[in-house]
């Protein structure tokens, strides 16, 4: 999948000076990407949006 071009969005968790526990995510089509802040060119998790939602509502028991 390629996230180039696309949005990345800080986590609103995000908080300090050198963000040394953040990560970004990006919606393109029915993919999701997730990379970590401090190395954008590095590698990107890529999930559907289903396993995203499994992903999210995991955080809101």
């Amino acid at each position: 999948m390629d996230f180039s071009g696309v949005e990345w969005r800080k986590s609103s968790r995000s908080s300090g000076g050198n963000n040394s526990a953040c990560v970004e995510v990006a919606f393109a089509g029915s993919s999701v990407g997730v990379r970590d802040s401090k190395n954008p060119d590095g590698a990107t998790l890529v999930f559907s949006a289903v396993q995203w939602a499994f992903f999210r509502r995991g955080f809101q028991a």
